[in-house]
């Protein structure tokens, strides 16, 4: 295999490496859409590839260059982008038959600020069908492989984003994160994931699966460039409601590696039961912490016991509503055999919604159904913020919280696809942080005995991003030398 033009690439590399003249974005970029459309069939990792919108957005950085102009923080940066996330002119499909040919007339936020920061979008990345599953094997289009063991799964529901990173067929990349679909697939891919504190970054432009619980992240190589990412598509957006005015920091100016004397939690809940190739490394990631100067504190989340149930029954009864308007009638595929109104519903439904998303819309439209309303989506509220309270009083004593991202490292594909529960099962850890909102980071680790990448989760208090990347980054160093 020839080595990757992106290979030991960063965001601050580029940059420099543009400013020096010792190449162009537009070779860059020619040179990384080569690669990455010649090792695709490897991984399956993209939807669609955008050689034109690439190559005009390298020919304005180099332009910028040229007059003497400030390129962009992202100068020349190939950047993935979950198929979720609608780019404008460009095929979105989030990974389902129904949007097979949807080519949006908008562009997300974060994409307007990514572009305006310079980077570069070399193509859409695939997905479980609508973000809807924790593996990757849930997408129209097939299976991701995981670039690391192409025997095995990504990881979901971002799988494409991750593993483009890990294969470096982009330098950074952006996934959605209802549950872990950010953290998960970067564990398993041995790479760095973010998903942001809630409404941290603008949702103008993701396709919606849960709306409370949604959040666009970035994926990196490195602690830094998660974090320069982060700053670019960060702030306030008149175009969503829900994004938070707080001021956004220099994240990357922050990480000076030194994290002496900062409290750590480690959950008592979160070890239970975990099988030795997962604890090991995480425990020997602790021990780093304790290392460089962290003092290390046990800390309680007890509800972790209801948190599978509790967000199950919000993330789907979300999602049933925010699924109904893909019907056959606006822009979706519509059934060619349907006779009346009612039949064109149905057979579109039927025929352009996978297995998983049925099964989602169905329990979604049970537990909001009359009858069952209080019993199932007002009880799950009600335990959702009795979860948000355990992060609170944790807080109270550290400022982050570390634990593993998986109970597993990456399973083989096919292996639980028929097993829904223990598909569920493997995001116990991650939809904590995400029914309280707070922002939460998947590190690399370490690996199994079998050479399968283990994460580490490291969550801090809202719109705490820079202690939790002071910390990711302190360890990474550590680590790496």
């Amino acid at each position: 295999m020839s080595m990757s033009p992106l290979e030991g690439l960063t965001i601050d590399s580029i940059r420099a490496s543009l400013l020096d003249k010792k190449f162009s974005a537009e070779e860059l970029t020619k040179s990384a859409l080569a690669y990455a459309e010649a090792e695709n069939s490897k991984t399956n990792a993209f939807l669609t590839f955008s050689p034109e919108r690439a190559l005009a957005t390298a020919r304005a950085v180099d332009e910028k260059i040229a007059r003497g102009e400030d390129p962009g923080k992202l100068a020349g940066v190939p950047v993935a982008v979950k198929d979720v996330i609608v780019t404008k002119g460009v095929r979105t499909t989030c990974g389902s038959r129904l949007l097979a040919q949807y080519h949006p007339p908008y562009d997300a936020t974060a994409i307007v600020r990514l572009e305006q920061a310079g980077g570069v979008i070399i193509g859409k990345t695939n997905c479980d069908e609508f973000a809807m599953g924790s593996s990757n094997e849930n997408s129209a289009y097939g299976p991701v492989r995981n670039p690391v063991a192409l025997d095995r799964v990504p990881g979901g529901s971002s799988g494409g984003s991750a593993a483009s990173v890990a294969q470096k067929t982009s330098v950074v990349s952006l996934g959605s994160d209802t549950g872990g679909s950010v953290r998960q697939p970067a564990s398993f891919c041995g790479v760095s994931g973010v998903t942001p504190t809630y409404g941290r970054v603008s949702r103008y432009g993701l396709t919606a699966y849960a709306s409370s619980l949604d959040h666009i992240g970035p994926f990196a190589s490195t602690v830094r460039d998660a974090a320069k990412l982060l700053e670019v598509i960060a702030g306030k957006d008149p175009m969503d409601a829900t994004s938070t005015s707080a001021p956004v920091p220099d994240y990357a100016a922050a990480l000076d590696g030194n994290v002496k004397g900062m409290k750590i939690g480690v959950p008592k809940e979160f070890f239970q039961g975990l099988a030795e190739e997962t604890s090991k490394p995480v425990q020997a990631a602790i021990d780093a912490m304790k290392a460089i100067g962290c003092e290390v504190h046990e800390v309680s989340l007890p509800h972790l016991d209801y948190a599978i149930a509790c967000y199950y029954i919000i993330a789907m009864a979300e999602a049933s509503s925010n699924l109904a308007r893909f019907d056959g009638v606006r822009y979706t595929s519509r059934a060619a055999s349907a006779a009346t109104l009612a039949d064109m519903y149905r057979v579109t439904r039927d025929e352009g919604f996978g297995a998983e998303c049925k099964r989602r819309i169905l329990l979604g439209t049970y537990v909001l159904s009359a009858g069952y309303y209080d019993a199932y989506y007002v009880k799950a509220q009600k335990v959702r913020a009795l979860i948000a309270q355990d992060y609170a009083k944790a807080f109270e004593t550290v400022e982050a919280i570390v634990s593993p991202v998986s109970p597993f490292p990456a399973f083989k594909i096919g292996e639980k696809v028929d097993d829904p529960v223990a598909m569920y099962l493997s995001d116990i850890y991650t939809i904590t942080g995400s029914l309280a909102g707070v922002p939460c980071m998947s590190v690399p680790c370490g690996t199994t005995p079998d050479g399968l990448p283990v994460g580490l989760q490291i969550a801090a208090k809202h719109f705490n991003e820079t202690g939790m990347f002071r910390l990711a980054d302190a360890y990474e160093r550590r680590v790496t030398g």
